[in-house]
C-alpha cells in the first residue's frame, strides 16, 4: 500500500493510508516545544507499545480510541479524523480532532509548581483550603483539569469560554471530554502503583468520530505525554522522575529554560537548544525502557527478539 507522508511532528510521523493513518514513533525528543538534535535509542518502540497497551485496557472500559493495530517496531494504524480550524468548526461537525490538549494534574510539580511560586495558582485554585502552603510534590486534593491549545505554533492554556469557542464543543460535550480524560487517569494511577509507580500527570487528546462520539486519539500514559514517579523513593521524600521530566530538568539545571522562556517573554529570537551529552542521551534511554517494564509488566526486548 502506497503511503503519503501526512504530518513530520516534533516527534512522530503520520502517513496518509487513504481511510486510515500510519503514526511512526520516532526516536527524537522535544521539550518545552522545541526539538532536541539528540536521538534516543529505543525511544520511539517503547512509546508505540505503551501507547497500545492503554488503548486496549481503554476498549476494555468501554472508551472509545482511534487505535486500530499496531505496527512492529514502533508504529501503529489508526482512524482517519479531520484537522479543523477553529473557523471550520461548528456544534454539528464530525470526524474531526478537538483542537485542545487536556492536561490532567494529580500533585504539585513542574510547570504547575512554577506558576505557584510566581503567584499565578492559588491554594484556593488548586482546591486547598485558603492560605494553605503549596508544597511542591505534594498531591492534590483533586484532580486538576486544565486545557490548552493544539494546533498553534506554541502551546497556550485557556479558560473554558475561550476553549468552548474553538473547539465547537457544547458544555455538556466538555465535561463529558473531561469525564473520560478522568476515567482514564483514574485507571492509570491504580494501574501504575501495584508496579511501584506514582502518576502525577498527562495530557491527552480528543476527536470526534463520524457519529461526533468522543475518542482518544494520539497515545497518553507514556514517558512523553505523563509524568511518573518512582513510588518508593517518593515515600521517602525523593521525587525521582521515570519520564521525560528527566531531560526538562536536565535544561532547567543548564539555564537553557530560564533563557528561552525570557526570549518569548520579550519576543526576541529564540535561542538553539543545544544536543544532549552522551550520558543523558544513554540515561534517558534507561529512562524510557524501564518505564515501559514498570507500566506493562513486561520485560522489553526489541521487537523480533520477543
Amino acid at each position: 500500500m502506497q503511503r503519503k507522508l501526512l504530518m513530520k511532528g516534533k516527534v512522530k510521523e503520520a502517513y496518509d493510508l487513504g481511510d486510515r493513518l500510519e503514526f511512526r514513533f520516532t526516536d527524537n525528543i522535544s521539550v518545552f516545544d522545541k526539538i532536541i538534535p539528540s536521538l534516543i535509542p529505543f525511544k520511539g518502540e517503547t512509546l508505540s507499545r505503551e501507547g497500545v497497551y492503554w488503548f486496549e485496557r481503554a476498549a476494555r472500559m468501554g472508551i472509545k480510541t482511534h487505535f486500530l493495530e499496531y505496527r512492529a517496531p514502533a508504529g501503529m494504524i489508526c482512524k482517519k479524523v479531520d484537522i479543523l480550524q477553529p473557523a471550520q468548526i461548528t456544534e454539528r461537525s464530525k470526524n474531526y480532532l478537538i483542537p485542545l490538549e487536556w492536561i490532567s494534574r494529580w500533585y504539585v510539580a513542574g510547570s504547575l509548581y512554577d506558576r505557584v511560586k510566581e503567584g499565578r495558582v492559588l491554594a484556593k485554585d488548586l482546591g486547598f483550603a485558603s492560605g494553605h502552603t503549596i508544597r511542591s510534590g505534594e498531591p492534590l486534593p483533586e484532580p486538576f483539569i486544565e486545557v490548552s491549545t493544539k494546533l498553534e505554533k506554541t502551546d497556550r492554556l485557556l479558560k473554558k469560554e475561550e476553549a468552548l469557542q474553538i473547539s465547537g464543543l457544547s458544555p455538556k460535550e466538555y465535561e463529558d471530554a473531561r469525564e473520560v480524560v478522568l476515567k482514564i487517569d483514574e485507571d492509570i494511577g491504580k494501574s501504575v502503583a501495584s508496579r511501584g509507580l506514582i502518576h502525577v500527570d498527562g495530557k491527552k487528546e480528543l476527536a470526534f468520530d463520524d457519529g461526533r462520539q468522543i475518542m482518544v486519539i494520539d497515545v497518553y500514559g507514556t514517558a512523553d505525554e505523563d509524568r511518573f514517579w518512582d513510588k518508593a523513593r517518593y515515600e521517602a521524600g525523593e521525587f525521582v522522575d521515570l519520564s521525560k521530566e528527566y531531560v526538562r530538568q536536565y535544561y532547567r539545571q543548564t539555564g537553557y529554560k530560564d533563557q528561552l522562556y525570557a526570549a518569548r517573554d520579550a519576543g526576541g529570537a529564540e535561542p538553539v537548544i543545544p544536543a544532549l551529552p552522551s550520558h543523558v542521551v544513554q540515561e534517558t534511554s534507561r529512562i524510557y525502557i524501564k518505564l515501559f517494564e514498570m507500566i506493562t509488566g513486561e520485560r522489553f526486548l526489541p521487537a523480533g527478539q520477543n
